[in-house]
């Protein structure tokens, strides 16, 4: 059985795409000449252009302005990092759809579109404050 994962992403800029992933603190490099390589911890994320994902999908990309395709959760160690993140998303360009808020009593986070409308948010779990089953 297959155990590597990669998750394709149509952008409009690759290059401008590069640049916000690695303001924000995400590890971003270009392979070849029309893509890029994002890891997150032991995720690989693709960006390719959209017309190129659109030849191997063979379909047209979302309109991230009118839908969401996917949101994307990252973990955080805390609440301090959720918010630290937040403020580098908003100073390289990104939007903010959810301020870093906390819900259910232990979780804390906010949530974040990239320059190509992609959701992304980012998660702290106290787990001492977890309901136990």
């Amino acid at each position: 059985m297959p155990h590597d994962i990669w998750i394709n992403l149509p952008v409009k800029d690759v290059e401008s795409s590069t640049t916000f992933f690695n303001e924000i603190g995400f590890h971003a490099v270009s392979v070849g000449n029309e893509r890029a390589q994002l890891s997150i911890g032991q995720t690989t994320i693709l960006l390719f252009p959209e017309s190129t994902f659109e030849k191997f999908t063979g379909s047209k990309t979302a309109d991230t302005s009118h839908s969401a395709e996917v949101i994307f959760s990252i973990g955080a160690e805390s609440r301090e990092e959720v918010d630290a993140f937040i403020q580098k998303v908003e100073f390289a360009g990104g939007s903010i759809f959810g301020k870093p808020s906390e819900s259910d009593g232990w979780m804390y986070g906010a949530g974040f579109a990239d320059l190509d409308g992609h959701r992304w948010n980012l998660l702290y779990m106290d787990e001492s404050k977890m309901p136990k089953k």
